[in-house]
């Protein structure tokens, strides 16, 4: 069973949907013993870093998320979640993430004829042997959203990267974690199979 948590951010039944889609149990939840008990969870999410580390302290969730991580339970952050996991965001300065793993999220830098938000599908630099890209083309395309970008500190859990006025770590992994900026439940066939990747971890 993949446990999806709530935390009011948004986006959550469209990872549903292509979850169910793909055959997989599902269940959107902030209930901490079904999360703990969960074969896998995913932290999806659509809105801003700070208000969405405000809510997951309102629903008391953090601790929950770092015992699923400790727990060495496959956990997928994607989009916001994916930024959540990190040490903090140009988005909102002061207000620190879950830090679990290292790193910061920058702003996309403005550059002449570059939309930001940057709402759009671009392609993926395959490196290091990532889990959730097995059976993907390297220069495979993804549907991305979003204003600010991944800076991870280590190089090694880079998994897919991408160019968008500047070099974009697109997907980390590092032991149970997992983590996409761009939508794979928005992706078609590519984002399919990623999550499917996922589900038979």
């Amino acid at each position: 069973m993949v446990a999806i948590i709530d935390y009011d951010a948004g986006n959550l039944r469209s990872v549903e949907k292509a979850l169910q889609h793909l055959g997989s149990e599902t269940v959107i939840t902030r209930d901490k013993n079904v999360i703990l008990n969960a074969d896998k969870v995913i932290l999806p999410g659509v809105g801003a870093f700070g208000d969405a580390m405000e809510k997951l302290k309102k629903y008391d969730l953090i601790q929950t998320i770092y015992d699923v991580v400790e727990k060495k339970t496959p956990f997928l952050g994607i989009c916001l979640g994916l930024q959540l996991l990190f040490e903090s965001s140009d988005e909102t300065k002061g207000v620190a993430g879950l830090g679990i793993l290292p790193g910061k999220i920058l702003r996309i830098p403005d550059a002449p004829g570059l939309k930001i938000p940057h709402i759009g599908w671009n392609s993926l630099e395959l490196t290091n042997n990532g889990r959730l890209f097995k059976d993907i083309d390297n220069q495979s395309f993804v549907y991305f959203v979003h204003s600010y970008y991944l800076k991870a500190r280590e190089e090694q859990i880079v998994k897919a990267s991408t160019e968008y006025g500047t070099h974009i770590h697109a997907s980390v992994e590092k032991d149970n974690i997992f983590a996409c900026q761009f939508h794979p439940e928005k992706s078609g066939a590519v984002g399919l199979t990623i999550l499917k990747n996922f589900a038979e971890l």
